[in-house]
């Protein structure tokens, strides 16, 4: 091929390894001939993404889901993009962090209802803007061979010379648990330096380390409880730890655009997230719900959880994560 028609070929090959569908800017659910399709951005994974959206689709005979997934330091650049270029094209976003959805809504991208199916939803997974769908759990993980930390202090210790670390510049759940350990007095900014101090390695995601722990690269990591389980009951060589004061509780945010407040599918989608059904679902595919009394991954019972202080994080984000880079570089 040559010319133009080899450039669309390579354009909509890159298009597709993307797995994203561009639409017109405008291009909100009820508007013209797309009247039953929705556009979400999310950083949800796959496996609990893609169930809930087969349900809902099934459940609404010729609605059409278009999903562009990605790691939130991507997703924030495609939101960037959207904004730089006219506008948002996502009709709801499914954040990992409230921090990401509260700097969309303060750029009044998104919020100003909320269904009435996350009234039961706790108040501290929700605002007027937004609703909490699931909770991503930092727990510590460590390798057979080493010792299990009770606390998230031991892995500063003598035990461990290599302790695996998520990047919070790209997980959102590894920002969450920065900023929780920089609020507590126990803890703080210096937890991060003796870390480092003590060997421990910064790596991406907290998938990475579950597999760099599974793998014996590390004696230990902080990671999300869903990756961790996953890996052990696929036979890896890892122990999970719920470690004290606690696991740290991250919630994954659902808002619709304000561009598609009025899109019935939309709202309909949201709501169906945060419903009975729609959490059973979302728990059946290995994430913990949010709604009371839906039955989710294992939480082994006893098992302390703590909750960083959002508004804190969001006012002091910038700073922690300077504070930080100066210890794992950037």
């Amino acid at each position: 091929m040559r010319g133009p028609r080899a450039s669309r070929t390579r354009a909509a090959l890159f298009t597709s390894l993307m797995t994203l569908t561009l639409l017109p800017l405008g291009c909100g659910s009820d508007s013209g001939s797309d009247a039953e399709s929705l556009t979400l951005y999310t950083c949800v994974s796959d496996e609990t993404i893609q169930p809930v959206i087969t349900k809902f689709e099934a459940d609404h005979p010729g609605t059409e889901i278009k999903l562009f997934r990605a790691p939130t330091g991507d997703l924030n650049a495609r939101v960037a993009g959207d904004e730089r270029s006219g506008g948002l094209r996502a009709d709801v976003i499914w954040a990992c962090d409230p921090l990401t959805m509260q700097g969309y809504a303060d750029r009044d991208l998104v919020g100003g209802w909320t269904p009435s199916a996350g009234a039961n939803i706790p108040d501290h997974y929700r605002t007027d803007d937004y609703v909490g769908a699931a909770v991503l759990y930092m727990v510590a993980v460590h390798h057979e061979d080493a010792p299990a930390p009770r606390s998230w202090s031991d892995l500063t210790g003598p035990d461990y010379d290599s302790v695996a670390v998520p990047d919070p510049n790209v997980a959102a759940s590894a920002l969450g648990a920065l900023g929780y350990f920089a609020q507590e007095p126990d803890y703080g900014i210096g937890f991060y330096s003796t870390l480092k101090e003590q060997g421990a390695k910064q790596v991406s995601t907290p998938d990475d380390v579950t597999a760099g722990v599974a793998q014996g690269l590390y004696q230990a990591g902080i990671t999300i409880a869903n990756s961790a389980y996953l890996a052990k009951d696929a036979g890896s060589p890892i122990g999970v730890v719920w470690p004290e004061p606690g696991a740290i509780a991250i919630y994954g945010p659902i808002a619709i655009a304000k561009e598609s407040s009025d899109s019935t599918v939309a709202r309909d989608f949201v709501s169906y997230v945060v419903s009975e059904p729609g959490q059973q679902v979302l728990a059946k595919a290995g994430s913990y719900p949010t709604l009371p009394g839906v039955k989710g991954p294992e939480i082994p019972q006893g098992a302390p959880v703590v909750y960083p202080n959002w508004s804190q994080v969001t006012a002091n984000k910038d700073a922690l994560l300077d504070e930080y880079q100066q210890i794992f570089g950037g």
